[in-house]
């Protein structure tokens, strides 16, 4: 799970070991014919389950110029870079890629949010995930839930802030396909979106609250989250209910 292949190039994604990896350096493995750029290594994260991709920027090691990545992510089987404007490096130019960090943390620290919500939920009430999705320092989520109310906002809030206070060590690890599947509480979500072609899960667990199959972006502890509000609730049906969250310092 530390590399994604592709026909012709592969690119080492360092974020799914250290996401707090927020420069490196690369080399230019392709330009693509619409002017994107492949890496043969990246922490740039590449967007998935509701996260989106780093921004940032890439400095060409050798004449110095800086182009700017407002986009990462899978296209056409290899990890591109969309860069801003007409100019590119060239194929074999070592660059200096640099994270826009104070965006990339908010995102581990909501994604994290999200996981301990996710957790007490799942853990108190034993409602799987129906959907949801993240901006930096506010996101939702929506339930296998029939009743909603905000009492119950009230209640999910005070228990998942016990959570971070608790300051639950999270730590990042991979297991086998066939190990995987023989832990079913592994996926959340309703429907299962991991790919059968996946060979090794990559895992985030919250250690004694919640172990879930992802490959985001999280923090060390659940202390670095700080303060989570729950900011909304609202019926999506009969049986899908969703809870809306934000960061005390960070929406």
């Amino acid at each position: 799970m530390s590399r994604f292949e592709g026909e012709s190039q592969m690119t080492e994604l360092l974020f799914l070991n250290d996401a707090y990896v927020s420069e490196f350096d690369a080399v230019v493995s392709e330009v693509t014919d619409d002017g994107g750029v492949v890496l043969d290594r990246t922490a740039f994260y590449i967007g998935g389950g509701g996260q989106p991709c780093d921004v940032g920027t890439l400095t060409d090691a050798e004449t110095g110029v800086e182009y700017k990545v407002t986009k990462a992510g899978r296209s056409g089987g290899a990890v591109v870079h969309t860069i801003e404007g007409d100019a590119r490096p060239a194929a074999g130019a070592t660059l200096h890629g640099v994270i826009d960090w104070e965006r990339r943390y908010l995102l581990m620290r909501t994604h994290t949010a999200l996981h301990i919500l996710c957790g007490v939920v799942w853990r108190d009430y034993g409602a799987l995930v129906t959907g949801g999705d993240m901006r930096p320092g506010t996101a939702r989520m929506d339930f296998e839930l029939e009743n909603m109310s905000a009492e119950f906002a009230e209640e999910v809030e005070a228990r998942i802030n016990a959570e971070v206070e608790q300051g639950r060590d999270i730590g990042v690890g991979f297991m086998g396909r066939e190990e995987a599947d023989a832990h079913p509480d592994l996926i959340r979500t309703k429907i299962n979106l991991l790919p059968a072609s996946i060979a090794e899960v990559r895992t985030i667990d919250i250690v004694g609250l919640d172990l879930q199959a992802d490959g985001g972006t999280h923090v060390h502890n659940t202390q670095e989250v700080g303060r989570i509000s729950v900011v909304g609730h609202e019926s999506k049906g009969r049986i899908n209910k969703r809870l809306r969250i934000a960061l005390a310092d960070g929406g």
